[in-house]
């Protein structure tokens, strides 16, 4: 049974019956765009009948009328950001007709378009996303995963991607323009420097806090900072184990992580995926809670953080990732930074399917998540190759059996969507 809420005034919120409706979300200045974002913004990437981009006669009554019902209620709770991505198979196609059928004049329209080698190409891409969300403006475009130095130079060099979006922003098409990464903290940082981009989507969680300089990055350009995925990304939050479950009490995970991000004034908004209209709620009980429950947060993130070290212990929580080779230096490419990361999450919180999932889409990820997980350990790669690489490593010798125990317990053939990065 789903509780209903109510805001009273920007933050008080109250269960109300069986209705729920917002007045309004509280936002902050979204950076240089001066745009007055709310805390939670509407992912689109799930809203979407395939990642297959189907005909329009293909799409079917039943999948257009489930997310005009999520959007409407969305719209009801006081969201007024809404963000998709070209390649979000059906997504752009559905939301056009969405927002025919429910206009919203405070509606911020984001969606994100990947750097191409050639820039008619990226421009013809522009153009059906026009075209599939029949608006006449962007309020925030973003280059959708500038993973690597390649895109950047392609986003950036003089005729490239970006001088293609500066002549659509000269005829007022498009608003602000900012780019979504899953790339390295270094490249992240390097292209907020530039000076070039008025906001940035990326990755920042309880569970995955390396982004931090990029954050202070963000600051410094006075660039917006949008929060990707942190209910799935952050953890699959929506299925937690039951330890995370038992270590947050009373809050739900989903709420205290919606609060580790939302506290930072660094971060402005964050994505909230929905996949039917109950999936609201605790991210707008996270908003609730924002200005009152300082103390109790800081209670349960003690609690996760003693647990880690009693499991893992101080000494390796401090020290495990000092003298790790990245995976273009490691025999077979093994990624060890993530999977020790994950080695981490398994053994201190039991996040098994989370773990799972990243650890089988490494290999299968592109750029998105490059490198591979152990499976080619003690096969492709001997354990005195991987030791070279582990010379400055103070683990240097335990690390093959974190590896084998890994490979073990997630080294079968299921391997995750791309789709799902």
């Amino acid at each position: 049974m789903g509780c209903c809420l109510k805001f009273q005034g920007d933050l008080s919120l109250e269960i109300v019956h069986k209705e729920l409706v917002i007045l309004k979300l509280p936002s902050r200045r979204f950076g240089r765009t001066g745009i007055d974002i709310p805390l939670l913004s509407l992912g689109g990437m799930r809203f979407q009948q395939d990642w297959k981009e189907l005909e329009p006669n293909e799409i079917t009554f039943k999948s257009q009328e489930e997310i005009e019902l999520i959007i409407s209620k969305a719209f009801d709770c006081g969201f007024q950001h809404l963000e998709t991505a070209r390649h979000y198979g059906t997504s752009e196609l559905q939301l056009g007709w969405a927002l025919k059928n429910i206009p919203n004049e405070d509606l911020i329209l984001q969606t994100k378009v990947p750097p191409k080698e050639n820039p008619e190409d990226f421009e013809c891409e522009l153009e059906k996303c026009f075209d599939r969300l029949q608006c006449k403006k962007l309020d925030l475009l973003a280059i959708h995963g500038l993973n690597l130095s390649e895109h950047l130079e392609q986003t950036l060099r003089p005729g490239g991607c970006l001088s293609v979006v500066r002549r659509w922003q000269e005829k007022g098409l498009i608003g602000h323009v900012g780019f979504s990464t899953h790339g390295s903290t270094d490249l992240i940082v390097r292209t907020i420097e530039t000076n070039q981009f008025d906001y940035v989507n990326l990755h920042w969680y309880f569970i995955f806090q390396d982004n931090e300089p990029a954050l202070n990055a963000a600051v410094r350009g006075d660039l917006g900072v949008f929060i990707i995925s942190p209910t799935d990304k952050g953890g699959h939050l929506h299925t937690p184990s039951e330890k995370l479950l038992k270590l947050c009490a009373p809050l739900h995970p989903i709420v205290f992580n919606d609060l580790f991000c939302l506290r930072d004034q660094r971060v402005h908004t964050i994505s909230v995926g929905a996949a039917r209209c109950e999936d609201f709620l605790l991210h707008l009980k996270a908003v609730d809670l924002l200005h009152r429950t300082d103390k109790l947060f800081q209670i349960i993130e003690q609690r996760l953080i003693q647990e880690a070290f009693s499991i893992l212990g101080k000494t390796w929580v401090s020290s495990w990732r000092d003298g790790l080779p990245n995976w273009q230096e490691t025999p077979g490419e093994i990624n060890i930074p993530v999977l020790l990361w994950l080695h981490n999450l398994l053994e201190a919180w039991e996040m098994d399917g989370f773990v799972r999932a990243r650890y089988q889409l490494l290999g299968s990820g592109s750029h998105w998540f490059p490198g591979k997980n152990a499976n080619g350990l003690d096969k492709e790669v001997s354990e005195k190759e991987l030791k070279k690489v582990l010379i400055n490593s103070p683990w240097g010798n335990q690390i093959p059996d974190i590896l084998r125990k890994l490979k073990e317990k997630f080294g079968g053939k299921d391997q995750a969507r791309l789709s799902n990065i």
